[in-house]
Parts: structure tokens; sequence; C-alpha cells
């Protein structure tokens, strides 16, 4: 641990006080999974919900036992209803999902779709999305009475999450964004902002330089900001210094130097967490994190992990970390719960986690693998 001077202090409401323990904000696709196919082949496909906002709150439900809600838009249609009836399983309260009319061809509205391949050995992963016009890209200001969520008696929530890919889906999301973290911020709600710079997202409204303004007129708003090696660079123009482009080896020192302007020029951030991901092959990742929490830097050291589906294990990291912030746990705890969170995510098919809490228990105790029967 190395500590800092002048760090704000996170404080967390009272669980009593609160309808909701986190509520998210982002957009849910139907994930089509071509299994150890690829999609440019296959003949079938498996569904899954995923949004990385959501998968967040689904972790923190379905893991950690929390009340989750969500925030989102749906288009009216059979594909709108499957995604619900994913989320219900998921067991999300969608009180705050918002049904758009379909217009029978989706001209004006639409569902999302991401076709995502798993990758293996010398193969990554690819990710190929589908979501113009969608729903929840629509969404405006005024949709969501935000005084409500989080302000109203038998309301209120103790944390509220959103990030770079819900302000990347149209001009307008991000003052959706703005309006909620700001009524989030002014009702004591503990704020998180995931960066999660997506290329194929900004590329054509603007590419870098738009993705930096959206997300820094967003962070006076925020207390804990997730992000990975390349986020903080292209969605905040923070650079790692003295690192291999390739981020064949993440060298520690360099993040804490990156971390350390992030919160020198946002001095309102309490806490920064990071992953640490070196890919020696789609199936072998060193897998590890660092944070920096109210002025001291905790990390969890490298090591190699073997990868089923890497899609959502970053999501799954922060729902961990956050669930020890949520439980009071120290800020070391939190960041090891969120690494054998993110891992045990990663070693199953889908963007969300089907982890249960004794599972992560016994990975941040270095168990073994035996069979449990």
């Amino acid at each position: 641990m190395t500590a800092s001077a002048g760090a704000a202090t996170l404080t967390v409401k009272p669980a009593p006080d609160c309808r909701f323990d986190i509520v998210a904000l982002g957009e849910v696709m139907l994930r089509l999974d071509p299994g150890e196919g690829r999609v440019h082949t296959t003949r079938t496909f498996q569904a899954w919900e995923g949004g990385g906002e959501y998968n967040v709150a689904r972790g923190l439900r379905r893991c950690f036992g929390l009340r989750s809600a969500h925030v989102t838009a749906l288009a009216d249609n059979p594909v709108g209803r499957l995604v619900e009836d994913l989320m219900l399983q998921g067991g999300v309260d969608l009180s705050y999902l918002r049904w758009k009319e379909y217009d029978g061809v989706g001209r004006s509205v639409r569902n999302g779709l991401n076709f995502t391949e798993r990758g293996f050995g010398p193969r990554g992963g690819v990710g190929c999305s589908d979501r113009g016009h969608t729903a929840v890209s629509q969404l405006a200001p005024g949709d969501v009475d935000w005084k409500q969520l989080f302000g109203d008696a038998g309301q209120g929530s103790r944390w509220f999450h959103t990030g770079g890919v819900f302000c990347a889906l149209s001009e307008g999301t991000p003052a959706v964004a703005h309006a909620a973290m700001q009524m989030a911020h002014e009702h004591g709600t503990c704020v998180s902002y995931d960066l999660n710079y997506r290329d194929s997202l900004w590329r054509s409204v603007g590419g870098k330089v738009q993705a930096r303004q959206v997300n820094r007129s967003l962070m006076p708003f925020v207390d804990v900001l997730f992000g990975n090696e390349e986020d903080f660079s292209a969605a905040l123009g923070f650079e790692l210094e003295d690192v291999d482009p390739n981020f064949r080896s993440l060298p520690t020192g360099a993040f804490r130097t990156m971390i350390s302007n992030v919160v020198k020029e946002f001095p309102n951030i309490k806490a920064v967490a990071t992953t640490l991901r070196t890919s020696r092959s789609a199936s072998i990742n060193g897998w590890g994190a660092i944070c920096w929490y109210e002025g001291q830097f905790y990390e969890v050291a490298q090591r190699d992990v073997e990868i089923l589906d890497r899609a959502g294990g970053g999501h799954s990291f922060a729902s961990g970390f956050t669930y020890g912030l949520l439980a009071g746990k120290d800020p070391q705890w939190a960041l090891e719960c969120g690494v054998a969170h993110g891992a045990l995510a990663m070693s199953t098919p889908g963007d969300t986690t089907t982890a249960t809490f004794a599972e992560v228990m016994r990975a941040m105790k270095g168990a073994g693998t035996r069979i449990d029967r």
C-alpha cells in the first residue's frame, strides 16, 4: 500500500433507508452465442442477455443477494419480451423498464443484438453488435423520474452505476446519464462509472475526442471509477507511461502514476479500480487488479486463469468490488472479491455471472477445484 494525501471519503447510505442497494442505467442486448463455433459459419446460437451496466446489477443480485434494479428501454416485440424474460430470470427489479412501441419492422425503434464469439487459443474473441437506433438509445432525461427514484420516501438507492457504453449509444444518452448521476449525487447515493470504451460505438460519432469530452464532463459526479488499461487513455485522455502498446506486460507502477493523475484532476473521486489483464492466449490470461481508495493503493497480483468466455469478466469484477464496499469490507477484501468473481464469471458461457457467493468465498481463499459432491 502507498498513501497519498487529500483523498475524499466514501460514505454509503444505510440499507434500511433505501429501497434498492444498487440501481444501474444502460442497454440490455440479446447476445447470440455460437458456442465453440464461429458467427459466420454457425447454424445455431445460444441466447443470453447482457449489457455493460446491467451485468453489474445482475451480479450483485444473483451472486451477492443485493436488491438491484435496472433502468433501460426495450422495443415491445417478441425479441424485447425475450430479453425481459431473461432479465426476470436474473432477478433484477424491472420497475423502471420502459417499453417503446414497435413499428413492425424496426425503422424507428428496435432491440440490440450482440453476436459474440468466445475465442480459443490463438483465436481471439470477436464481437459484432447490431444496435443502431435501439429503444434505450432514444431515452430522454425526463423519461425517468430520477428525483422520485433517488429521493422520495420509500425509494432511494445506496448505489448508482452507469458507464461509457450507455453514453456512447446516441447523442442524447450522455444527457440522460448526467441527469441521473446528478440527482443520485444530490441525494447522497454513491455513483460509480465504468469507462468501458468501445471503439465501434464512438467511431462514427467523434471517436476518442468526443468520448473524452463526454466522459470528462461526467467525472464531477463520480465517486467510484472503473476502467481497464485502455479505457483511461481512450475515454479520459490519461496515458499509461512506459507500457508495451500491446499490453503484454502491465507494470503496476505505471498504473499508480496514472491513477494519481486522475484523482488529482478529479478530487471528488474516492476510489479507482482497474483490472490487470494480459493475454498469453484467448484461453489463458493473466488476471489481477489494482485500486486506489481514499489515498491508498491496494493490489491483487496477476495470476494465470483459464478462460472459457471472457465477455463480462470486467463487469463481474466491478460487481464483486462494489459488493465489498456496500458490505462495509476493507478495500483489499473488496478488490480480492472482484478478482475472484470476475475469474469465475469467465469460466462459464454468457456475459453474466453464474457464480454463487460460496464459490466466490472459496476462490478468494485459494481453494482447489476438486469436484463438489
